[in-house]
């Protein structure tokens, strides 16, 4: 609301000036801009933290504000924790049962091995007794089946030693890979939650204003902190119909504000295609003179952007060098139409 009274005062008195003939005939008048950022977070929540005060100048990366963001920190926290759980899960199947498993199935296997023989002295001896006709034929096929039965026994658990030593099966651990990235996308979902709470300085500049204080509500995309960077102030001038001609984009200007040592050297940005302040009538060669167009332009180093205020009235001429027409404007250069 305070640039905006400024601006229209600037842009009354430059309809003063162009309609009195522009000053000294020299000087093209104008006002400075600046173009702000607005810093707002894309999640609401309590203003719990106001880093940066107006009027201060702050770094790219500067902490400006941040919100409350519990919820966020609990959420966040989780999504680590499953993340661990995934990667564990991930490994177990990876490699195989523990060292004290793979040592249960060898001693049973040892003890597979044991009935076997056991089995088999058992077997033989029944088979040279069934010979001699001492015993059945019933007892004989009973102890061919235990020994067949403690030898299908040894082959299991060889099965499953060997088994044990494998980690788990393709699709199985397939499966398992996939959580983990699924889990690693939440993870980096709930941090990018819990950043967003909290913003810094995209660009370095001056703390224009601090539109909220610590303890109220920002809605989501609300602005919080408003910076100009120094690459952000423009000067905003108006050309005469007649010499627009000669001004384009790349042209070196000077510029004077009220109170200020040296001028600035700026250069010519942009150049309105249309005419401002057109006059309700038909065109004539009376009527043209009170046509101007906008022009912009901004300072050629960094370190004198300070020197514009948004909202200062600045008289704009030609850079030595640039050239002028007979009518105080700038002369036109070879080639070229306005931008």
């Amino acid at each position: 609301m305070r640039r905006g009274w400024m601006v229209a005062a600037c842009v009354a008195w430059l309809v003063a000036a162009v309609g009195c003939g522009g000053g000294d005939g020299g000087a093209w008048q104008g006002y400075v801009e600046g173009e702000y950022v607005y810093v707002a977070p894309p999640l609401g929540g309590e203003l719990v933290e106001l880093s940066v005060a107006r009027g201060e100048m702050v770094e790219r990366g500067a902490p400006l504000f941040a919100l409350e963001r519990e919820f966020e920190r609990a959420g966040l926290e989780e999504a680590r924790g499953n993340v661990r759980q995934a990667e564990n899960r991930l490994a177990d199947l990876r490699k195989g049962r523990r060292p004290s498993e793979v040592a249960a199935i060898k001693a049973q296997l040892s003890k597979a091995r044991a009935s076997v023989q056991l089995a088999e002295t058992e077997f033989r001896r029944r088979e040279k007794l069934f010979a001699a006709q001492t015993i059945s034929a019933e007892e004989l096929d009973r102890a061919r089946t235990e020994y067949d039965t403690a030898r299908q026994q040894v082959r299991q658990m060889e099965a499953e030693l060997a088994t044990s030593r494998l980690g788990g099966r393709t699709d199985e651990i397939k499966a398992a890979e996939a959580e983990v990235a699924a889990a690693a996308s939440r993870l980096e979902q709930a941090q990018w939650n819990f950043d967003q709470k909290a913003r810094v300085a995209p660009r370095a500049g001056l703390v224009f204003d601090t539109v909220r204080e610590p303890g109220e509500w920002v809605p989501a995309g609300g602005p919080v902190v408003v910076l100009l960077p120094p690459e952000n102030r423009i000067v905003r001038f108006y050309v005469p119909e007649a010499a627009v001609a000669a001004v384009r984009p790349g042209m070196a200007v000077t510029v004077r504000m009220d109170g200020a040592a040296a001028p600035v050297a700026c250069r010519v940005t942009y150049v309105a295609d249309e005419a401002e302040y057109t006059p309700p009538v038909i065109y004539s060669a009376e009527t043209r003179a009170k046509l101007v167009f906008l022009v912009e332009a901004r300072p050629e180093r960094a370190a004198d952007a300070g020197a514009l205020k948004p909202g200062q009235p600045v008289e704009v001429r030609p850079a030595a060098g640039a050239g002028t027409g007979a009518d105080g404007g700038a002369a036109p250069a070879a080639g070229g139409a306005n931008g």
